[in-house]
C-alpha cells in the first residue's frame, strides 16, 4: 500500500498503555486504531452513522479483519492511519487501513476489514444504503 494511494488519514500518539513489555505496540491495539480511524473517516465524509441505525434500522456486522505487522510502532510515535475503500460490493464494504509514521511514506502495518450491511435483528445481508455510496463516492473523488 502507497501512501499516495489514500485519501484520509487520522493522526495519535501512541499512548503508554498500548504499548507490551517489548515497547511496541500491543497487537490487538492495532484494531481498536484501525476502528477509530473508520469512525472519523465517517465523520470526515459527513455521514450520520447514528441516524442509519436508530431511524433506519441498519447497521454493519464486522465479518473479517486482518493486521499485517510490517515494521514496530513504539510509544510515544505519531502515527498516522489511512482508510480507503478497497470495494465496495452490493452489501459489503471492504477497507483497506495503514498506518505510517506522521508524515512517512513507510507503511508499517496493513489491515483489512470487511463490513457487512444487514437489518438490526436479522443479520442477514441488506443492500448498501445509496446515499452512504454517494458520500463515500464525493469524499474519494475530492
Amino acid at each position: 500500500m502507497e501512501r499516495n494511494d489514500i485519501t484520509f488519514f487520522y493522526g495519535l500518539r501512541v499512548r503508554y498503555s498500548e504499548v507490551d513489555s517489548q515497547g511496541i505496540v500491543f497487537n490487538a491495539h492495532y484494531l481498536t486504531y484501525f476502528d477509530t480511524a473508520l469512525t472519523e473517516y465517517m465523520r470526515a465524509l459527513g455521514y450520520d452513522y447514528h441516524a442509519l441505525v436508530k431511524d433506519r434500522g441498519l447497521d454493519f456486522h464486522l465479518v473479517k479483519s486482518t493486521v499485517e505487522y510490517l515494521a514496530p510502532i513504539g510509544f510515544d510515535d505519531e502515527i498516522e492511519i489511512g482508510v480507503c475503500p478497497a470495494r465496495i460490493g452490493s452489501s459489503s464494504l471492504t477497507w483497506t487501513l495503514a498506518i505510517f509514521s506522521k508524515g512517512q511514506s513507510e507503511c508499517l502495518s496493513l489491515g483489512e476489514i470487511i463490513w457487512v450491511c444487514s437489518k438490526i435483528g436479522e443479520h442477514k445481508s441488506h443492500p448498501l444504503p445509496e446515499d452512504l455510496l454517494a458520500h463515500i463516492s464525493d469524499y474519494e473523488k475530492s
